[in-house]
């Protein structure tokens, strides 16, 4: 191909009217102090979109305008250009012919990052436009570690074969940076960010090691041959988070914070003995990443007014409920962050304090030496605050100080496991918290899964299945299911073929009102139940997560994942014939049933 000429994106945008020049001159005078490119100022100005810059250099330089969320690429042929290259040229390889290559790039008018690819390559090029935030996106998923890692893997077990070293001299060491055992860890970090993994499993199995890394709530593996390299790892780790490397034969809890690609990542780190080592288990929470609004959450706009209206209450308590792993952590933090002013006093009690917030007195419990939840709590209401965030109701000491607290003034969060918003009073009850002071104290109770996203990349439009039009027809919402269409992710590069990228959280709020608190007081737990699912404000998780599958967000599988979360049962075993009850029987069964426990 021949080398293209210079193209002034300015000049080129003026010309067809698409910006004046005096906004122009106001773009180059900030690219001066910033040195950012022309075109993503004029973006972030709002003087043109992206849309419009990427249709007229495609028109301008006669190359083909790609959506990569939905072009279907090899992978072997991407990572014929090396990572490095690929993000600092912001282009990637992603199909072969017979006499050139194609490769993606964010500016096609680098000449430069051109001539360069070309001469990595050693093929002629042929470009295609893409939009730069796709772009690298995918490179994210293109470069992942796992070849890396196996490769650092097999060196560190070769050294460790050969004796040739103290491991735990080596791993003491700070002046030691590319040690295998080193490099490996920073590259298991590395590929972990990139996929955006919560969590890294290291476990040792009889001759293997398995890395597992939890992404969008689901474990992905990668095995490596020899077991013997867990001990180096391990230790590292350890080290690290400053535990007792000595000791084999008890877990251990620690943490250490890690910057990994100009992230900060603080780290908590879980050791268990099992049969063959001990098993790590860590959670990585971005520290630079900060903490979300509450309207990032995705809670419906309706739902988020009277949530809202309910936190800035001076007085109360709001409860968050979930299993692990479901964001209540997330959604507390948003909002505090919602009512964090100069004239509220917080102090938080947690266990531990996963995210720092500025002018948030944060206490982290250690029941080792007696400070334990009730102790904190204890005084902290001592100290004047005006809003207290428990991290988790745990036993009846705590709760009732909490309730106390709400019922003397101060505003309450806190979080408590339990499957749905019904089922929280219960386990109130349960925990030995008298009708009267939940009846007092319990403004509300907001219940919440996660639910995986459609990838947007495979896409396609599916009918339901004959199982889950049965239980379609069965949901106390239901449509005509017969002809419904919703999305289901086919797998591709882009969402490591999964079908899914990404997760969204699903919402219930239940509102606490005069009869709801007249049933709480009387501690009749069926009228509870009764009263609430009658509410019109009241709408349960699967309906939530049902709204979702109908406006494309996520499938019906994974709604119906959520529902036999939330009722204790697998919705795919459930019996066929259900497909012969309408909705009002099918709402009569629902109500008849036992509720969860928690």
């Amino acid at each position: 191909m021949s080398r293209r000429q210079k193209i002034r994106i300015g000049d080129l945008l003026v010309q067809h009217k698409l910006i004046s020049e005096a906004q122009l001159q106001e773009a180059l005078a900030e690219q001066k102090n910033s040195g950012r490119k022309l075109g993503r100022l004029l973006v972030d100005l709002g003087y043109v979109s992206e849309e419009q810059i990427l249709e007229l250099l495609s028109k301008q330089l006669d190359i083909p305008h790609i959506d990569l969320r939905h072009f279907h690429f090899d992978p072997e042929v991407a990572r014929k250009l090396p990572e490095n290259h690929a993000r600092r040229y912001r282009a990637l390889p992603i199909s072969e012919k017979r006499d050139a290559i194609v490769v993606a790039m964010a500016d096609p008018t680098d000449i430069f990052a051109f001539d360069e690819i070309s001469r990595l390559l050693d093929r002629p090029v042929q470009q295609a436009l893409v939009r730069e935030r796709d772009l690298m996106r995918t490179i994210d998923t293109v470069y992942r570690r796992t070849e890396e890692i196996s490769h650092l893997a097999e060196e560190l077990g070769e050294e460790l074969s050969r004796g040739e070293y103290d491991l735990a001299e080596l791993v003491e060491s700070e002046g030691v940076t590319d040690a295998p055992v080193i490099r490996l860890l920073k590259s298991v970090f590395e590929d972990a960010v990139q996929v955006g993994a919560s969590d890294i499993h290291i476990e040792p199995d009889e001759q293997v090691l398995r890395i597992r890394q939890r992404v969008d709530g689901v474990l992905q593996e990668q095995t490596i041959k020899g077991q013997r390299i867990s001990s180096a790892l391990v230790t590292r780790l350890k080290l690290m988070s400053q535990l007792d490397i000595s000791e084999k034969r008890l877990p251990q809890d620690g943490r250490f914070s890690i910057t990994v690609k100009d992230r900060v990542l603080d780290v908590r780190l879980s050791t268990m003995p099992i049969q063959y080592g001990e098993s790590v288990v860590m959670r990585l929470l971005d520290q630079s990443a900060g903490t979300m609004h509450l309207t990032e959450l995705g809670i419906p706009e309706a739902m988020l007014a009277r949530f809202k209206r309910l936190i800035e209450r001076p007085q109360g308590m709001v409860l968050v409920t979930g299993p692990t792993g479901s964001g209540k952590t997330t959604t507390l933090y948003a909002a505090l962050n919602h009512v964090n002013k100069a004239g509220t006093k917080i102090i938080t009690v947690e266990d531990p304090v996963e995210y720092r917030l500025p002018r948030v007195n944060q206490v982290q419990v250690h029941p080792r030496i007696g400070l334990t939840f009730a102790r904190v709590l204890r005084t902290a209401l001592r100290q004047d605050p005006d809003l207290v965030l428990v991290g988790e109701m745990r036993d009846k000491e705590t709760t009732d100080i909490g309730l106390r607290a709400s019922m003397t003034g101060h505003m309450v969060f806190s979080t408590l496991h339990t499957n749905d918003a019904i089922a929280t009073v219960n386990r109130l009850l349960d925990m030995g918290a008298p009708g009267y002071m939940l009846a007092a104290s319990l403004d509300a109770v907001v219940a919440q899964r996660l639910v995986r996203r459609v990838c947007e990349a495979c896409a396609d439009e599916t009918e339901p299945d004959h199982h889950q039009r049965a239980w379609l027809q069965a949901q106390p919402s239901a449509r005509e299911a017969e002809g419904e269409r919703f999305l289901k992710g086919s797998g591709c590069a882009y969402c490591g073929n999964t079908g899914y990228r990404g997760r969204i959280g699903v919402y219930e709020l239940l509102e606490l009102d005069n009869p709801l608190t007249d049933a709480l007081r009387r501690e009749d737990l069926e009228e509870f139940a009764a009263l609430a699912r009658r509410r019109t404000s009241y709408r349960p998780l699967v309906q939530c997560a049902l709204d979702y599958a109908r406006e494309g967000i996520t499938s019906v599988e994974e709604v119906m994942r959520l529902a036999g979360n939330v009722h204790g049962i697998d919705a795919t075993d459930l019996d066929l014939e259900v497909e012969m009850d309408s909705p009002a029987e099918a709402e009569a069964r629902e109500d008849s049933a036992p509720g969860p426990t928690g």
